[in-house]
C-alpha cells in the first residue's frame, strides 16, 4: 500500500518527539509559546497546535490552559506503541526517498533542457511565480502550489513534450512530495521560506542565462539538500 505523505503537523510532531526522547527537551521543561513555535518552524500556529495535541494524545506533553506546555516524562507503556510511530516513519521515509530519486533525474533534466530552450514567455511566467512567492512567504498553502507550478513551468520551457507528460503523471505525488520536501528543508537547514525562495530564484536565473549546466547543478543541490536530511533522519531512527 502506498504510504501516506506527512503532513506539517506531523513533521513538527515528530520533531518535537525527537527532541524529548533525545533529552533536549526534559521533563518539566516549558515549551516556547505556539506564536514561537509557529516561527521556529515556519508554519501557522494551528499547524502547532495540532502537533502538540499529537503529543499529548502520546503522553509527552502537559497542555494547561493559560498556563503552557510542559515536557512530561514518557510513560512506560508507551514504548510499543513509540516503536509502531517509528516503523511507519520510516515507511513513509523509504517512500519519499524513492520519488526523490526519480525528481533528481527528471527534473534536472527538465532544468538543463529548459536553459536552452525556454522563451521569453517561459521565463516571464516562472519569474511571476516567483514574485507572488515572495508577496505571500508567509501563506504556506500558497507556497505549496507555487512551488509545485514553478517546477511544472520548469518541465514546460524544456520544450519535451514527453518530459511534461512525466511531470503530469507525477502531478499528485508531486505535489504531496513537495509539501514534505519543503517541511524536511525547513527543519534540516534551520532556514526560512525566504532561503527557499533564494534557492528557486537561483534555479530561474541559470534557466534565464540560459547556461544548462548551471541550471542542473542548482536543481540537484536544492533536492539533494532534501534528500540528505530524509536520510540522516532515516538513519536516526533504524
Amino acid at each position: 500500500m502506498q504510504a501516506k505523505p506527512l503532513k506539517s503537523y506531523e513533521w513538527v510532531s515528530r520533531e518535537l518527539g525527537d527532541r524529548i526522547a533525545a533529552g533536549d527537551l526534559k521533563p518539566g521543561d516549558k515549551l516556547p509559546s505556539v506564536v514561537d513555535l509557529a516561527a521556529q518552524y515556519n508554519v501557522g500556529r494551528s499547524t502547532i497546535r495540532e502537533a502538540l495535541s499529537a503529543l499529548k494524545a502520546r503522553g509527552l506533553l502537559d497542555i494547561r490552559q493559560g498556563g503552557g506546555t510542559f515536557v512530561l516524562a514518557p510513560p512506560e507503556p508507551q514504548e510499543e506503541s513509540t516503536a509502531a510511530v517509528r516503523e511507519d516513519w520510516l515507511d513513509r521515509a523509504d517512500s519519499l526517498l524513492q520519488l526523490l530519486e526519480v525528481r533528481k533525474v527528471l527534473e534536472t533534466g527538465c532544468a538543463s533542457l529548459a536553459a536552452k530552450h525556454r522563451s521569453a514567455d517561459d521565463l516571464a511566467a516562472m519569474e511571476a511565480t516567483l514574485a507572488q512567492m515572495e508577496q505571500r512567504l508567509d501563506d504556506e498553502a500558497f507556497g505549496e502550489q507555487a512551488d509545485v507550478q514553478l517546477h511544472e513551468q520548469i518541465a514546460r520551457a524544456s520544450r519535451n513534450p514527453m518530459l511534461v507528460e512525466l511531470m503530469k503523471s507525477l502531478s499528485q505525488r508531486l505535489h504531496e512530495s513537495m509539501r514534505d520536501t519543503r517541511s524536511l528543508w525547513f527543519y534540516g537547514e534551520q532556514q526560512s521560506a525566504r532561503r527557499l525562495l533564494e534557492e528557486h530564484s537561483g534555479i530561474v536565473d541559470a534557466i534565464r542565462l540560459q547556461d544548462a549546466g548551471q541550471a542542473a547543478s542548482r536543481m540537484d543541490a536544492h533536492l539533494s539538500k532534501v534528500e540528505q536530511v530524509l536520510r540522516e533522519k532515516t538513519g536516526s531512527l533504524s
